[in-house]
């Protein structure tokens, strides 16, 4: 009895060839496409934005370092190490260009709010 169930799974299975073969591999292909679109690419994206923000960046401009510290640049000393001023104190500190994680947009207003 076990003899014949055997054969019939073995005659059942489909013949190993190069198109049961690209049907094993799809679904890991289809996997590896959704990752590089999905996870991949956007990252890529956003690397390369930062990347010429800090690119850009010169004296005066104002920045929030990966601390979440509000700054602005002092002066360059080389392309990889920043003079900042901390806002809104104006205490001076040198920086790498690493420990920034982006330009912040100029205030016009105190971030801290006096009650009354």
């Amino acid at each position: 009895m076990f003899a014949t169930i055997a054969y019939a799974q073995e005659a059942a299975a489909p013949q190993a060839g190069p198109l049961g073969m690209i049907t094993s591999l799809l679904p890991m292909i289809l996997l590896v496409a959704v990752f590089y679109f999905i996870l991949i690419r956007p990252q890529q994206k956003r690397q390369k934005e930062h990347a010429a923000v800090l690119n850009a960046l010169k004296s005066g401009d104002e920045i929030i370092t990966s601390a979440g510290i509000y700054a602005r640049i002092v002066s360059v000393e080389d392309p990889n190490t920043y003079i900042i001023e901390l806002l809104p104190n104006g205490g001076k500190v040198k920086i790498v260009r690493s420990g920034i994680a982006g330009k912040s947009t100029p205030t016009t207003s105190s971030p801290v709010q006096e009650k009354k």
